[in-house]
């Protein structure tokens, strides 16, 4: 009775892991081919950066497809890849990351597919594996949300430098313009100089001019 506790325990908890993820199919390498589905409600950066993260810890580096004429361009492909969470042997894992729509720029969708010998094995999977490969998507969740923190990090960082920089360029105009309002005081102190003494030299020049005048003759 006991044994069948646990295990109804352990497929209620496996349903619940995995039920956001589902099977269906995608277009790579010229064929339709069976895949794993997983949404998320994140940038595609983030869950990218975050699949990226986790397989570079396991010491692998995947190949992204790329080319302007490429069907498979986006898919990255991890060959003879160990995943101890999906299986104890080693297959090659591809997936793509992508935005899931123009309007929903926070939602991504990942494809997973699992290959032996360039041929997709996913049908021939054993049930326990699948629910192995699809909770392994689920389980990325903690470094998705940490990649989609940095990247949160990184542009509230960028804003505040921001900030920090038309900041910098006030004070430096503020002080310029100081240094042209002191310029500017010094000017109209010399203008008003300069003017009490062209007053002075106006009534020198009056006086002189009366002066010539009360020569004439009459």
């Amino acid at each position: 009775m006991k044994k069948i506790i646990l295990y109804l325990v352990f497929i209620c908890s496996a349903t619940a892991v995995t039920a956001q993820a589902f099977e269906d199919k995608i277009e790579y390498a010229k064929n339709t081919q069976p895949c794993i589905v997983m949404n998320y409600s994140y940038p595609p950066e983030a869950v990218e950066n975050a699949i990226i993260s986790k397989m570079n810890k396991m010491g692998y580096k995947g190949k992204e497809e790329k080319g302007l004429f490429n069907k498979d361009k986006g898919f990255r492909v991890y060959k003879g890849t160990y995943i101890q969470e999906i299986s104890s042997s080693r297959y090659d894992y591809i997936l793509k990351v992508e935005r899931k729509s123009r309007k929903e720029s926070d939602e991504t969708v990942v494809y997973f597919l699992i290959q032996k010998d360039n041929e997709n094995i996913m049908t021939a999977m054993q049930a326990e594996e699948m629910g192995k490969a699809k909770a392994f998507l689920y389980n990325l969740m903690p470094d998705i949300e940490a990649a989609n923190l940095e990247l949160q990090i990184a542009a509230q960082e960028e804003i505040l430098s921001k900030a920090e920089k038309k900041f910098r360029t006030l004070q430096s105009d503020k002080e310029d313009m100081e240094k042209r309002l002191k310029k500017l005081q010094s000017d109209i102190k010399q203008n008003e100089k300069d003017q009490e003494d062209q007053q002075v030299e106006i009534e020198t020049q009056k006086k002189t001019l009366e002066e010539l005048r009360g020569k004439r003759k009459n």
